[in-house]
């Protein structure tokens, strides 16, 4: 039984623009094209909206250019408020964002709301961090200069963000690059636009003046954002998808030399020791893997358990992991939506079936889900072979595999054997075990005995190739500001 009416649906998706967002106006594309935006839960349109254009995206980066100068010289509490504002529009209009992420990315209602929560504390944080922003005046060691840093905004940025948290990594960037003094263009995944557009308006009504932030979702990414990308107008370049669109960005960014923020793949392990509190282990591993239903970067996509407790772990999740009920976000009860498209849910099967022929075995699930929708069994699988190509992939799905391990050493071998390095999950009661993991594992962050990270007043991002740069914490608003150097003369010269 669905907790939402339809009526309730329609008039949401009804309220929600549907047009390009520039220079504080919203517009059709400057071809009337419009693309559908597919419920993943019924394979059905929700609604269609603007299709951005190569001139629209010029239009937008126009606009920012010719707002950033006036929004630099915005006082840092006038930026402050503007954020505080939002953070508290978005918090009162919580169960609308949550039903919209619901509808067009079709997590449960209840993640759904955790991202709101999540995703507004990014304003929260970054109205606080807005004026803080500091320098330092000082005399040179020789005292015949003075020595003056200040921070400035970096200038037009263009962020492109994923469909899997569609609210959280909108704000994740816009909050730090608001707070600094930089103007936006944000290129919203094609599959999960809707809740970038209700932003948007949100912004707008709390006081964002016009051009700051332009919103272009488009089913041409590359060919719409590529001459931005090679604009000199634009100053900086924050993406987080996948780590292949990632280093081909970096290259396009070159040219420019622009700065460049990077949250790309992830390939997360976690490890259970055998003196790991079992039962706190699973519930760990419940939610670093299947929160969002598997599609995460932070999920965990290796889980390496030592061989004295493998067989007891394996079956400790498998049962939990089997009563989770899988239906559309919006029922009742509902733990794991569907997979975003057709094609997500196809690579995940593919590379679940290529486990059992590598000679995996099935503990529970397994198998796609009938439609209508793109559903797939929340699945287990138990004697994963360490050259498994499951293990090396990003899943991004509801599939634990688990692969057992004899020592530390073999552990610490088997999670550091991949190119990415994004995050870390262990279980031990041992503190000096832990502390080793801390700094003998190859990743940006590393949860000891929990199963999320992931916290705005935090710094995230990854090493390897898992990206460059940090979201969220002190370090966030780093991202968006240069520094500037002045050197004065002494001013005692003339007296001496």
């Amino acid at each position: 039984m669905s907790v939402i009416t339809e009526t309730a649906e329609r008039t949401l998706i009804d309220s929600i623009p549907r047009g390009l967002f520039i220079d504080g106006r919203w517009r059709d594309a400057s071809t009337g094209g419009t693309f559908a935006v597919i419920d993943p839960s019924t394979g059905e349109e929700l609604v269609r909206i603007a299709d951005a254009t190569v001139e629209d995206g010029e239009a937008a980066l126009a606009a920012a250019h010719a707002a950033q100068a006036s929004w630099a010289r915005t006082a840092p509490r006038e930026r402050a408020e503007i954020l505080r504002r939002a953070f508290d529009a978005v918090t009162a209009r919580a169960d609308d964002f949550a039903l919209l992420m619901t509808l067009e990315m079709g997590k449960p209602l209840a993640e759904a709301r955790g991202e709101v929560a999540y995703g507004a504390e990014f304003l929260r944080w970054f109205s606080e961090e807005t004026a803080r922003i500091s320098g330092r005046f000082a005399t040179a060691p020789d005292g015949k200069t003075r020595l003056l840093v200040m921070k400035r905004p970096v200038g037009p940025c263009l962020f492109i963000t994923p469909w899997n948290f569609p609210l959280a990594m909108a704000t994740r960037k816009i909050a730090p690059a608001i707070a600094a003094g930089c103007t936006m263009v944000l290129k919203p995944a094609a599959l999960t636009p809707l809740t970038a557009m209700l932003f948007a308006q949100v912004l707008q009504e709390a006081g964002l003046p016009a051009g700051v932030l332009n919103v272009i979702p488009t089913t041409s990414a590359g060919r719409v954002t590529g001459p931005l990308v090679k604009d000199a107008r634009l100053r900086k370049l924050s993406f987080t998808g996948s780590t292949e669109v990632g280093r081909r960005l970096i290259a396009d960014a070159a040219d420019q030399v622009l700065r460049v923020s990077m949250e790309l793949g992830g390939n997360a392990p976690l490890l259970v020791f055998d003196d790991a509190d079992l039962d706190q282990a699973v519930e760990g591993a419940l939610l670093a893997k299947l929160r969002n239903g598997g599609e995460a970067c932070t999920a965990a996509n290796r889980i390496l358990v030592h061989e004295s407790v493998a067989d007891e772990f394996s079956t400790r999740l498998a049962a939990r992991v089997g009563g989770y009920r899988v239906a559309r976000g919006t029922e009742e009860g509902a733990q794991i939506g569907p997979l975003v498209d057709e094609a997500t849910r196809t690579k995940v099967h593919e590379l679940v079936t290529s486990a059992i022929e590598d000679g995996a075995r099935v503990v529970v699930g397994g198998s796609a889900i009938d439609g209508p929708g793109y559903f797939y069994q929340p699945t287990v699988l138990a004697d994963v072979p360490a050259d498994a190509r499951i293990l090396g992939e990003e899943i991004f799905g509801p599939v634990a595999p688990i692969v057992a391990f004899r020592d530390e050493a073999e552990a610490i071998a088997l999670a550091n054997a991949t190119e990415f390095g994004l995050v870390a999950y262990a279980f031990t009661k041992d503190l000096n075990r832990g502390l080793r993991l801390a700094e003998e594992l190859e990743v940006g962050m590393f949860g000891l005995n929990t199963g999320i990270v992931s916290n705005p007043a935090a710094p995230f991002g990854g090493v390897k190739q898992s990206g460059l740069g940090r979201e969220g914490g002190f370090e966030g608003i780093e991202e968006y500001l240069e520094t500037r150097y002045v050197g004065i003369a002494d001013p005692f010269a003339a007296a001496r």
